[in-house]
């Protein structure tokens, strides 16, 4: 470039304006300019968990480049005070944003300072901040009790604010142990895929979070008429108003999970698998579900779905953790992984949804009669009760009574077993109350009663859906003769994982730069005057009336 160019583009320099110009024109005429060398991205930032945020720093690097202005010096005398400020907030939120990429644990750390500081000013039960912080609603002890009696708080609505705020703390607590803890481990484990880094670190701050609130919900179901899956004992003493301390925390502290780990999901912080849509309704359900236990009264029965899915979510984590890293036991532990979803997930879960099934009980005696002659051939297992198929099943029932006779009494038994059990009404409706009264918030009706079964029931679809993965994979897993294979819900295939990944994060830097405007060119201005592409500064000199 030569030395009159550099003067112009570069303000400050003594070169004759006029002279710059024409030794501009002809500089273009005579050899092509040169290609600027391309901004280099410096790979990946240290610290980035997000899949979809991996980019953000990559665009920060390019903003410096892209957004810088080539002025002449009448363009920056203009205003030059005004200019170095506007500069200034520029480059300040620039770097902020640059920083809050980098560490994305930093901007819910701030939020949550700001919170205990603005108590701090005045800790205070009185202080509305004191909300997001502590339970509310304490109860005073009754006159004549002891102090070792536990104080029980009621609900209401600053419970909302309490959410909150420890959605926004464990937002900070993933982020910082995803990106302080788990990366460095993960790359310590010897993984070199970002994707693969990415799902271990989720993983593994699952596996952390239910390692702490798997065994205290299990501490807290203890303290309760609930232990140990007690379906009667969900609904003594309904409807449950109050709660003890710890029952309240507990109950409240996953509620925030649950609404954090929607926030991860709308804001795409992990790599959407290929059963999005069924996570994405398992957690509409699962908020649904707490909001509707804990604002009409049904938090014991909410207390055991809850330790149902924490025992065995803990064991999922861990089981992918040793499928990662390619543990030797882990097909074992895939086995004893397997064994608690199947009890914790189906086999109780089914438990408590067949002691609230709405069915219409006692049946009529029409219907009853039915199910007796439906089940009828069960009970003829040594007679000729069998018609035509007499000559051929006769002698086969007869064998099987004689060797198995227990065995043939029970079946013998089965019409009268599922008649009384068809026709016995459903816990739900025997223990306690059964009447809606909305004075005494007394909500356990027949209403309800259908309310929650379907909400349960739809839960327990989605669950029956990954469990037909699951065994899908067991199947895999016997047929292959114990070689480890893929999770069906993995996204991307390990041998185009760092190909896709960095196309992805590329597509999507330039998606974003595009929509927000920071893919400018840089302009080269006359006398202040921007220069169109495809013109010389000569051709605007000669539009506006100028002399060369």
């Amino acid at each position: 470039m030569s030395k009159s160019t550099s003067a112009e583009l570069h303000p400050g320099g003594h070169s004759d304006p006029a002279t710059t110009r024409r030794d501009t024109g002809a500089s273009k005429k005579e050899r092509p300019i040169p290609r600027r060398r391309a901004s280099s991205l410096r790979g990946e930032p240290p610290g980035d968990t997000a899949p979809s945020m991996s980019t953000m720093y990559d665009r920060q690097q390019l903003e410096g480049f892209t957004n810088t202005t080539v002025t002449t010096p009448r363009a920056t005398a203009e205003k030059p005070h005004r200019g170095r400020k506007r500069r200034k907030v520029k480059s300040f939120f620039k770097r902020w944003r640059s920083l809050s990429v980098r560490h994305t644990w930093l901007m819910p750390l701030l939020v949550c300072l700001l919170v205990v500081a603005l108590y701090a000013i005045y800790p205070h039960p009185s202080n509305p901040i004191s909300a997001a912080l502590f339970l509310s609603y304490p109860l005073p002890r009754a006159k004549g009790d002891s102090p070792d009696v536990l104080i029980h708080y009621g609900k209401g609505k600053k419970d909302f604010a309490f959410v909150a705020f420890y959605t926004i703390f464990l937002s900070f607590t993933r982020e910082f142990i995803m990106q302080r803890l788990l990366r460095p481990l993960s790359i310590k484990a010897g993984l070199k895929s970002r994707a693969k880094q990415a799902r271990f670190m989720e993983q593994a701050y699952t596996a952390v979070y239910f390692a702490v609130l798997g065994p205290l919900g299990l501490y807290v179901m203890s303290r309760t008429p609930v232990w140990y899956f007690s379906t009667a004992g969900m609904l003594e003493g309904f409807p449950h108003k109050t709660h003890d301390a710890v029952f309240k925390t507990y109950y409240l502290m996953q509620a925030a999970y649950w609404a954090q780990q929607m926030i991860v999901l709308l804001m795409g912080l992990e790599k959407p698998r290929k059963d999005f849509k069924e996570l994405v309704a398992h957690h509409i359900i699962t908020l649904a579900l707490i909001f509707a236990s804990y604002r009409f009264h049904f938090t014991y029965m909410g207390l055991a779905v809850y330790v149902t899915m924490d025992v065995s979510d803990f064991f999922l984590a861990t089981s992918k953790l040793l499928n990662y890293i390619e543990a030797p036991i882990v097909i074992p532990y895939f086995m004893i992984f397997l064994s608690a979803w199947a009890y914790l997930r189906h086999f109780i879960n089914l438990r408590i949804l067949s002691s609230m099934i709405p069915l219409p009980l006692p049946f009529p005696d029409a219907v009853n009669a039915q199910i007796h002659t439906t089940l009828g051939f069960a009970g003829n297992l040594t007679s000729t009760g069998f018609g035509l198929a007499s000559p051929v099943l006769n002698p086969i029932a007869s064998v099987s009574a004689s060797l198995f006779p227990a065995t043939a009494n029970l079946i013998s038994k089965a019409p009268s077993m599922v008649v009384e059990w068809f026709n016995t009404p459903p816990t739900f409706q025997t223990i306690g109350p059964y009447d809606l009264n909305w004075e005494t918030q007394q909500y356990k009706c027949w209403i309800s009663q259908w309310i929650v079964f379907s909400m349960l029931l739809a839960l327990q679809l989605v669950n029956l859906f990954w469990f037909f993965l699951i065994l899908r994979i067991l199947w895999r897993l016997v047929a292959s003769w114990g070689e480890v294979v893929e999770d069906d819900r993995s996204d991307a295939d390990d041998s185009v994982e760092g190909t896709e990944d960095r196309k992805d994060e590329l597509d999507t830097m330039r998606k974003e730069q595009g929509a927000i405007g920071e893919l400018e060119k840089p302009a080269l201005l006359v006398n202040g005057i921007p220069l169109p592409e495809g013109e010389s500064g000569v051709d605007v000199m000669v539009a506006n009336g100028e002399k060369r």
